[in-house]
């Protein structure tokens, strides 16, 4: 790197990129060559931040632009989900992991708002060099960032209306709201409904702060559309019952459904091994053996009034095999085989059910209940899945079925309505709705603005910097749908300084209008998170003055 200079006015300090070979002539200020070279090292590691952010920026609102990513393995996914994106990207600066990280929390703190909160720390870390150009030290810069975060949330806080989670038409606004940017957003009028009464559904409206996800299973089942996807009261097996050569029944009403854990095999050693047979006689003995031993573990079953038997996938060795479901079929047990190892907790909290390891605990007591377990061949198309409905808990879980014409439909979908679940369960853990569209970042815009005048030397410079970052998300919503982001954004601004609180882009009409009119809502914990994040990561990023490699042991 070729040396460059700063002159003052006493002084002329020349700088290299090492720190060893740094030269300082004419008498300077310790204080002053300290600020010039923490101010060269953070420009350093803050040159690749901005990158990151800009490679999703497009992807951001209704008419940003979806990603196609390949991964190493061949596998394409296409996407505009900012945490996605992010996680395959590959990312090798320390610094800028600490975006991808930052994406992640999001995900994970409001599951929206990943691509927006990227965009606002790219924004915060470019006002953050303007302001060491100007001589500001790092510590300022953090600990003023730090306070008009704070302020940023009291005017979110306050320009935000409360949610009753009884008003179901407003909490599908919010996920339409979230959806319209998704590559399924046509299909949000379906999707929307289901994510809400997925959610609602499993809480008390009333005296419920948060949502367990994990209640809720998404099952993927690829055929038809996305409009075919449904919400099930109950659960959803991905493959049809397995009736074997003799043909079990694949209707069940009143049934009682046993979960085992154990092998309907014959047994065999830990070991591997080979036994050479070469008596016929000892051959038919052996096969007798088998055949009686697993029709006394089929009678048992029988005997303990199961008649839907779920059957934990194995990797050790063969969880069953034909003859056990010829028995199975004769006793008119429905047979699921392949259940997942993950899946047993959510089945267990929906039937009743508790897992047996062992035959000689399948009690009448291990057993669950439900109305009907019946196989089914989903619409448009030939796979077969098994419903159970009529559960014992219900309102305890749900299922949700996401249908697709392909993979890469069904993988989009089913991150989308992850979102749109996320949504709903935000609006549950802090019941407030804020104006979409870039009005809340316009109306913090204008009120830390406001707020820099009232604060004196450098910390005002600070603030008002901070709130001059904000803009970004509003510019790039303009920018993304095709309209002229500088007079948008001047207008956006003006009728927000005229009191209109709730004005935002419409990219769809291409004009500014009311957002709680237009029915553009979102929760207030997203913005609310994704400005806490990004502020509290760029602070960090701040007092980073150096990247010190460690040498290999």
């Amino acid at each position: 790197m070729a040396p460059f200079f700063f002159n003052f006015e006493n002084c002329v300090i020349d700088l290299s990129a090492s720190r060893s070979r740094s030269t300082i002539c004419l008498g300077s200020s310790p204080d002053l060559v300290f600020l010039t070279h923490l101010c060269h090292h953070q420009r350093q590691h803050f040159m690749v931040l901005p990158g990151v952010a800009d490679a999703i920026r497009t992807s951001l609102g209704p008419r940003g632009m979806d990603k196609m990513i390949q991964r190493g393995d061949g596998e394409v996914i296409i996407t505009n989900d900012g945490a996605t994106i992010l996680g395959q990207m590959s990312v090798f600066h320390p610094c800028a992991k600490m975006l991808v990280e930052l994406s992640k929390s999001q995900d994970i703190e409001a599951g929206d708002g990943t691509t927006s909160v990227v965009v606002l720390a790219g924004s915060m870390l470019n006002a953050c060099s303007d302001l060491l150009a100007k001589g500001i030290h790092p510590t300022m810069i953090a600990d003023s960032f730090k306070a008009a975060s704070e302020k940023a949330e009291e005017i979110l806080q306050a320009m935000s209306k409360p949610v009753d989670l009884r008003a179901r038409e407003t909490l599908i606004d919010a996920v339409v709201t979230c959806l319209s940017s998704k590559v399924v957003s046509q299909n949000s009028d379906i999707l929307a409904p289901i994510a809400v009464d997925a959610v609602l559904k499993i809480i008390d409206p009333d005296t419920a702060r948060n949502v367990d996800l994990n209640d809720i299973r998404i099952v993927k089942q690829l055929g038809g559309t996305v409009d075919d996807t449904e919400l099930v009261p109950g659960i959803v097996f991905e493959k049809g019952a397995n009736k074997g050569a003799a043909g079990g029944p694949t209707r069940i009403e009143k049934a009682k459904v046993g979960l085992i854990q154990f092998h309907l095999s014959a047994p065999k050693t830990d070991m591997e091994n080979n036994v050479v047979v070469s008596d016929y006689a000892a051959m038919d003995r052996i096969l007798r053996e088998e055949r009686k031993y697993i029709l006394n573990l089929v009678k048992k079953i029988k005997k303990s009034g199961c008649n839907v038997l779920l059957v934990q996938k194995s990797i050790l060795r063969d969880a069953y095999n034909d003859l056990s479901l010829h028995f199975l079929a004769k006793m008119d047990i429905m047979v699921i085989t392949e259940v997942e190892r993950t899946d047993v907790e959510f089945i267990q909290r929906t039937l009743g059910c508790m897992p047996v390891a062992h035959i000689d605990s399948f009690t009448p007591d291990k057993l669950g209940s439900a109305e009907l377990v019946t196989e089914v061949t989903v619409p448009g198309g030939s796979h077969k899945v098994v419903k159970v409905t009529g559960v014992q808990n219900p309102g305890s879980t749900m299922s949700i079925l996401i249908r697709g014409s392909n993979k890469l439909v069904l993988e989009e979908a089913d991150r989308s309505l992850h979102d749109a679940l996320c949504v709903v369960r935000s609006l549950v853990k802090k019941r407030f709705l804020i104006a979409g569209g870039g009005a809340a970042e316009t109306e913090v815009n204008l009120g830390l603005t406001e707020w820099s005048k009232m604060q004196a030397g450098m910390k005002a410079y600070c603030v008002a910097a901070f709130a001059q970052s904000l803009e970004v998300v509003p510019y790039t919503l303009a920018e993304n749908g095709g309209l002229n982001p500088i007079a948008i954004v001047t207008e956006l601004r003006r009728r927000h300084a005229g009191g209109e609180k709730g004005t935002g882009i419409n990219v769809r009409q291409s004009n500014i209008s009311d957002m709680y009119e237009e029915r553009v809502v979102q929760p207030l914990l997203v913005s609310l998170s994704a400005i806490s994040l990004a502020s509290e990561t760029v602070c960090m990023l701040m007092k980073i003055d150096d990247l010190v490699p460690v040498a290999r042991v």
